[in-house]
């Protein structure tokens, strides 16, 4: 059974760096040693969205993530393919029979045997049930070197339920967290005004609320804008409420 004291820590955390810490230990304890978590808001039927937008979080090394997601490898991950397609979680046996069934594309083979050469060869993969068509979240967890899937596959058996959960758990607060999938977080100021915006309030009621001038408001927009990479502030609104930079209390 699920320890409450576990939940709760994941609950508390208060950053996305302690959450992820705090996670990836209760996955080590169970033979999960290298994680990596990734999640998007702009799923269509033929992409996953700009990669600049994308949550990614892992305790791999930098030698793996700068192949398997800096060149694009993961587009073609076979597992990444099942949790676009499903929810709960998976065995990474079924990769024994796509292989066995001719199930594989060249490209899902090449992702493959890069994994195995990694050592990324046992494990689970979690697809999280999503209310968007939009959004889609998903984590792999590779067990440590030594072991094999059949031992994995038994140790499931025997803690699966109590590992989904905490993963669930960990899901939902990820999603709750502050967090810049581009790496620029915006200024206070950036945070005010858009907020503001997102009250409904024009650049000149912002500009009179906040004691500024039209263009200094207007500037903050700009900013923010460029900041989130969008066109429109109407776009930096949404983009920020996303990321959870923006209707936040300061922590």
């Amino acid at each position: 059974m699920i320890e409450a004291s576990r939940v709760n820590s994941l609950l508390n955390a208060g950053s996305m760096e302690e959450l992820w810490d705090i996670h990836t230990r209760f996955m080590a304890e169970y033979g999960f040693d290298r994680l990596i978590y990734g999640y998007t808001r702009y799923l269509t039927a033929t992409s996953l969205g700009d990669p600049h937008d994308f949550l990614l979080l892992t305790n791999h090394d930098q030698s793996y993530t700068d192949v398997f997601v800096g060149e694009g490898l993961y587009f073609h991950a076979p597992m990444v393919r099942w949790a676009l397609e499903n929810d709960g979680a998976c065995s990474w046996s079924v990769l024994g029979d796509m292989i066995e069934n001719g199930g594989l594309t060249p490209e899902e083979r090449r992702v493959y045997e890069f994994n195995c050469s990694q050592g990324v060869r046992a494990g689970y993969s979690i697809s999280f049930k999503s209310h968007s068509p939009r959004a889609k979240g998903a984590i792999a967890l590779t067990a440590k070197d030594g072991m094999t899937q059949s031992e994995v596959d038994v140790l499931w058996k025997r803690c699966g339920e109590q590992i989904l959960a905490l993963n669930n758990v960990a899901h939902l607060q990820i999603l709750s967290l502050p967090y810049t999938a581009s790496g620029r977080a915006l200024t206070p100021r950036q945070r005010e005004v858009l907020g503001w915006v997102g009250d409904g309030k024009t650049v000149q009621d912002i500009a009179t609320i906040m004691g500024l001038t039209h263009a200094t408001v207007e500037k903050h927009l700009r900013l923010a804008r460029q900041a989130l990479s969008v066109e429109t502030t109407a776009q930096a609104v949404l983009k920020a409420a996303f990321q959870n930079q923006i209707f936040i209390l300061e922590r």
